[in-house]
């Protein structure tokens, strides 16, 4: 069967399952979400290496790879993979994934529509301007507001280097057709650039069976979770080597990234870290536990953590400490407790008065059915197939 040109469309992306976290599921979705409204669907993204910096095993000693999967064709190019600390190394390995993209572009024929992944910046950057060259018609999905953030985690000064990456983002929001953005405020900051384009607000909504919810608390002890990457950003091994929990709370915590072998080395008899494990045995271990806590070290314009979303859905009360529109997102769908980002004293205090009682405040039937209402993924598709649909 013919497929229609205009039912033929790219995604490029940093980030592709096997690698496991936000960024990777979000892409994912969109890609099963897309093949199932009749869309040929090629992925075009890095050999997998997220987040150890290294290439998975099974696809060491390989430059090049085309698989086709019943969602879609994934194409996965050579690139030299690091996590490195060093900001140099770190562009080095971007360099390499943008310079694979290029051979791609000049060598491999593409379908009109593009969807590009922006951040990282030379990823997005390189991909916008060869889509542009070759007159594609651009969806760009902004879900970081680079390089704002990086200045604003302390991974970035202001400079010639800094200048050159706004340039490069400035030049990405004006050659698109479509502009996503993950959060109402990476909207209003483009807006503000002078773009005048069409900005969507795509989430980062989940696309998966709600959990039943177990009504009744029947443990004495108050069992919070975090599930996620161990980076700098979350700043959770500070957290962790300073927080004191009492004897009736324990801090579990799940996944992989730099901080990994810090949080791993703590010497705390109610902090345990279970290291990375596969989605869904993560997602049914979840359900254990009754507070899902999501930090940052500090409040980063744009940014709205997708564990909002995810846990939530779950039925999982949070505990969020981030700031931002994040913040006001889990206050006004009633999904959990804030606390002031960076704010030490503050989230002591709550743990000191966290008791079984307190829980009772957002239990998690009603947590998660604010959620389910509040976040409805194939709501939101919708609206983005139309737009797709008109360029």
């Amino acid at each position: 069967m013919k497929i229609k040109k205009d039912k033929e469309i790219v995604i490029i992306t940093n980030y592709f399952p096997p690698e496991k976290g936000a960024a990777s599921n979000r892409i994912f979705s969109l890609v099963k979400g897309l093949s199932e409204n009749d869309y040929n669907v090629k992925v075009i993204c890095p050999l997998p290496n997220y987040p150890k910096g290294s290439i998975f095993p099974e696809f060491k000693r390989i430059v090049y790879s085309k698989k086709k999967e019943e969602y879609g064709t994934v194409f996965r190019l050579w690139l030299w993979p690091s996590n490195s600390s060093n900001k140099f190394i770190r562009l080095l390995s971007m360099l390499s994934f943008s310079f694979s993209l290029t051979l791609f572009f000049l060598f491999k024929k593409t379908p009109k529509k593009i969807f590009i992944q922006y951040s990282p910046v030379f990823v997005g950057f390189t991909s916008v301007f060869w889509a542009s060259l070759f007159r594609k018609k651009i969806i760009l999905n902004v879900s970081d507001l680079w390089p704002l953030a990086g200045l604003e985690m302390g991974l970035l000064k202001k400079g010639t280097y800094y200048s050159l990456l706004q340039k490069m983002e400035r030049y990405c929001y004006m050659k698109s057709h479509i502009i996503l953005g993950q959060s109402q405020e990476i909207l209003n900051f483009i807006k503000k650039e002078g773009v005048v384009k069409e900005l969507v607000l795509y989430q980062n909504f989940p696309d998966f069976k709600a959990p039943e919810i177990e009504s009744k608390i029947t443990e004495s002890t108050i069992k919070i979770v975090y599930a996620g990457l161990l980076g700098v950003a979350q700043g959770l091994y500070s957290i962790c080597e300073k927080l004191n929990l009492p004897d009736h709370i324990q801090l579990h915590i799940y996944g992989n990234g730099p901080e990994a072998e810090s949080i791993k080395s703590l010497q705390k008899t109610n902090v345990f870290y279970h290291g990375e494990i596969d989605r869904e045995i993560l997602n049914k271990k979840l359900e254990e536990y009754q507070i899902a806590f999501i930090p940052l070290r500090n409040r980063i314009y744009g940014s709205v953590p997708s564990k909002i979303f995810e846990q939530s859905r779950m039925g999982i009360p949070l505990l969020y400490f981030a700031g931002g529109e994040g913040e006001m997102l889990v206050r006004n769908y009633k999904l959990g407790w804030t606390i002031p980002v960076n704010n030490r004293d503050a989230l002591q205090d709550f743990i000191n008065q966290l008791t079984i009682e307190k829980l009772n405040e957002h239990p998690k039937k009603e947590v998660q059915q604010n959620a389910m209402n509040a976040f409805n993924f194939k709501n939101q598709f919708s609206n983005l197939i139309n737009e797709i649909e008109k360029i």
